[in-house]
């Protein structure tokens, strides 16, 4: 980095000083990126036009029991420096000071078995169409339109109050990705939910990067007052009228990302560094057809094993086409040279399940569903503990209710 002239002013040596602090970091995300699209470069000619050499398979077993192997193996114990040796059922009781990481990618489908609605689907299929149909919409998906929304927020508040959180369980595969963050190995958790189930599962702000925003949070929609509300404060006025600002009377907005949003910040700035980083990614209950949060399994290095847990198999995209679209490379599962992706096909809470099993977790994952589930009965003061390991909307409840909070704040979403 160039030294500031001492002869000029001091705020331009600052201002040196700040560009050429810049300037070295934009070279070395630019140099992190061009590794990131040379590797996939190797990679895409190898898979279609049989260039270069064939890659050493990350996993034993392109299975469950292979992923499960590869967790308990000396080659993730030394991946990041570390000696731990692998020992078997027993190693979900000891809480090593490692710098493994697993990124964990829930879709829409971990969130459905829930009970949490497609919305456009319950839009035609019950009753709650009919109750919107007074305001007279121009299609169903207008409702989380911006555009239209800013002009006529009603319709929404009105589907709000029948979907809002509070009403849902997390389900065991929620309590999974808790259990990741207790044993110190989970990196960040990507939901495309909207629906907090994770917040209320014991996930922090920090754990998480809710790429199509969250209920969680709301904010004045205007751009010189942007006041934030919390999820109480808006659940308790949403019951009443429209949502309107204290400070300045416009409505509030939760948080969730309408179409004709960009995408929150945060999504972008971990992207860039979580996936240089990340030692095994897990994709669970997504169709992986929404952008860009779908590219996203072309971020991970390609010496990261990827685990999708899900009804079907998916991201299975067509590497040229990939390249072309800017995409990234797809998932390869059944190929000869498939060396790293795996596809468990079922219920995603059955799923982590099998996972868990394998891990030697089981028994310690059921018990954390069922003592949080009672936890969250008693404060909806049922006193009966949900005897299931499955959500159960019929005896939901909402989260402990937090304190009413507004901030002031110039920061958008």
């Amino acid at each position: 980095m160039a030294e500031p002239d001492p002869s000029d002013p001091l705020e331009t040596q600052a201002g040196k000083v700040q560009e050429a602090q810049d300037s070295d970091s934009d070279t070395e995300e630019g140099a992190a990126g061009g590794e990131a699209e040379m590797d996939f470069l190797r990679n895409f000619f190898s898979q279609t036009l049989g260039l270069g050499t064939q890659k050493e398979r990350l996993l034993d077993d392109l299975t469950l029991e292979g992923v499960t192997r590869y967790m308990q193996s000396e080659r993730w114990a030394q991946a990041k420096g570390q000696r731990w040796a692998p020992i078997g059922p027993g190693w979900d009781t000891l809480l090593p000071q490692t710098n493994h990481r697993v990124s964990d990618w829930p879709g829409v489908g971990h969130t459905s078995i829930a009970d949490w609605p497609d919305v456009f689907d319950s839009l035609k299929s019950t009753g709650l169409y009919a109750n919107l149909e007074k305001y007279h919409l121009p299609y169903p998906e207008a409702i989380f339109e911006i555009g239209y929304f800013k002009k006529h927020p009603e319709p929404f508040f009105a589907l709000a109050k029948e979907l809002y959180p509070g009403q849902f369980k997390p389900t065991i595969c929620h309590y999974f990705i808790r259990l990741l963050k207790e044993k110190e190995l989970l990196l960040r958790c990507y939901t495309q939910n909207i629906d907090t189930l994770e917040r209320v599962a014991g996930l922090e702000s920090e754990d998480l990067v809710e790429a199509h925003g969250t209920f969680y949070t709301s904010h004045c929609i205007s751009p010189l007052c942007r006041r934030e509300y919390s999820l109480s404060w808006m659940k308790e006025d949403l019951l009443e009228v429209t949502p309107k600002c204290e400070k300045c009377h416009s409505v509030v907005k939760p948080d969730i990302v309408f179409f004709g949003e960009n995408l929150p910040a945060r999504f972008f700035s971990c992207m860039q560094s979580d996936f240089l980083k990340v030692d095994l990614l897990i994709i669970m209950g997504t169709s992986l057809q929404v952008q860009p949060f779908a590219s996203l399994i072309s971020k991970a290095p390609l010496s990261t094993p990827r685990l999708l847990i899900n009804k079907e198999k998916t991201g299975q995209t067509d590497p040229f086409l990939g390249m072309m679209m800017g995409l990234g490379g797809g998932m390869d599962f059944d190929s000869k040279k498939a060396y790293r992706d795996v596809a468990w096909l079922g219920d995603c809470d059955q799923g982590c399940l099998a996972l868990a099993d394998l891990l030697g977790w089981k028994k310690e994952l059921e018990d954390l569903v069922r003592k949080e589930h009672a936890i969250i009965d008693a404060q909806a003061g049922s006193g009966s503990p949900n005897p299931n390991t499955s959500a159960s909307p019929g005896n939901s409840a909402p989260p402990a209710k937090e304190e009413a909070r507004t901030m002031e704040g110039e920061q958008g979403q």
